[in-house]
């Protein structure tokens, strides 16, 4: 249902295929939206209703969000912003091709997000489910910059095949992405221009969907290192076709210069979108590592040592893409709670509780 996200997050296909039975057991009459055992949420409020969702991102102000959605008839993703209390909302796309990963610069004078419509116009052709599971990597896609309203749009990268999933430190300086500019699906920085690009992981297999510490000083990524002979090969092969099978994804952390990379979940399942508290001591993040079919994604929180593992939301779906405020007492997500059509996915903010 969608490329690579920034994550290759990129996408929904996680949160259609097989969607569960939706739980109607709540924690309370006054948060109607709470399943019951979701102790850090507050006051979850939905702010999308209906299609598909997903990647909102919080402003450094915490007055918007930016996120990807399908609507308005089209055939797949464009980039849209909106008020916290989703009012307002606004295509900031240009309308063609297909986008992902959207992200405001610091100073609220720009922002970040992956297109292939330079490519073409058309949305890509979704990927061949014959070889099982996979994500597209579309070659086309390319790192762009522009103003709030979408216009004075530039391109940031122009590098042969893929380069997306990127976002920005709070001080607005540098950008980190992932990018296949070297034959391997890889997490690269480089300077709010686009120059200065330098790389950051070379072990073979996908390192991506990257995000920045509050500080700077740390990125969070997922990533796949095939480890036998047979599993390179059907990676390589998969990537020679532009695919990747993101069935089993950990989460791992790293300094900003690509130093002291530490593992940080080690379940075999596909962990996804990641992102720092405000603390830098924890990440907040999507699996399926409780369903034995791995159908259903919830989120998780987990200390940087990979301690103190704990699940946050317990709907029976999908819960993914989690962002905090930067004072991180609101909670930004996507989910299929309460959809009206299966697959349906919203975004949805709730007050944080420690």
């Amino acid at each position: 249902m969608k490329p690579i996200v920034c994550l290759l997050a990129v996408t929904l296909l996680f949160l259609i295929a097989g969607s569960a039975a939706q739980s109607s057991k709540t924690q309370t009459t006054k948060d109607p939206l709470r399943m019951a055992g979701e102790k850090h949420l507050r006051n979850i409020k939905q702010l999308s209703f209906g299609g598909e969702n997903a990647e909102a991102y919080f402003s450094a102000d915490d007055k918007q969000l930016i996120f990807q959605s399908t609507r308005d008839g089209r055939g797949c993703d464009q980039i849209y912003t909106m008020n916290v209390d989703g009012s307002n909302v606004k295509l900031i796309s240009t309308g063609d091709g297909r986008t992902t990963c959207s992200y405001f610069f610091p100073n609220g004078k720009r922002i970040l997000y992956s297109s292939t419509h330079l490519g073409a116009k058309q949305c890509p052709p979704r990927p061949d489910f014959s070889k099982g599971y996979v994500w597209a990597v579309y070659p086309s896609f390319d790192i762009f910059t522009a103003r709030p309203d979408g216009s004075d749009l530039k391109r940031l990268t122009n590098t042969p095949g893929y380069d997306a999933e990127s976002t920005i430190t709070r001080d607005g300086k540098q950008i980190v992405f992932t990018s296949l500019r070297d034959g391997d699906l890889d997490v690269y920085t480089m300077a709010a221009d686009g120059t200065h690009v330098k790389r950051l992981t070379a072990e073979i297999g996908y390192d991506g969907g990257p995000f920045w510490s509050y500080d700077g000083k740390q990125i969070v990524y997922r990533a796949y290192h095939p480890q036998t002979e047979k599993e390179k090969a059907d990676y390589l092969a998969l990537l020679r076709n532009n695919l990747i099978r993101p069935t089993t994804l950990e989460i791992w952390v790293m300094n900003a210069d690509g130093s002291n990379k530490r593992q940080v979940t080690h379940n075999g399942k596909a962990n996804f979108g990641p992102y720092f508290f405000p603390d830098g001591k924890r990440v907040i993040f999507a699996s399926n590592m409780n369903d034995p079919k791995g159908r259903n994604f919830d989120l998780y929180m987990i200390n940087v040592d990979g301690t103190g593992l704990e699940q946050i939301t317990f709907n029976e779906t999908f819960d993914g893409f989690p962002m905090f405020s930067g004072d991180g007492k609101k909670l930004v997500f996507a989910s299929n709670r309460f959809d009206k059509a299966q697959g349906d996915t919203n975004v949805f903010i709730a007050d944080w509780v420690e």
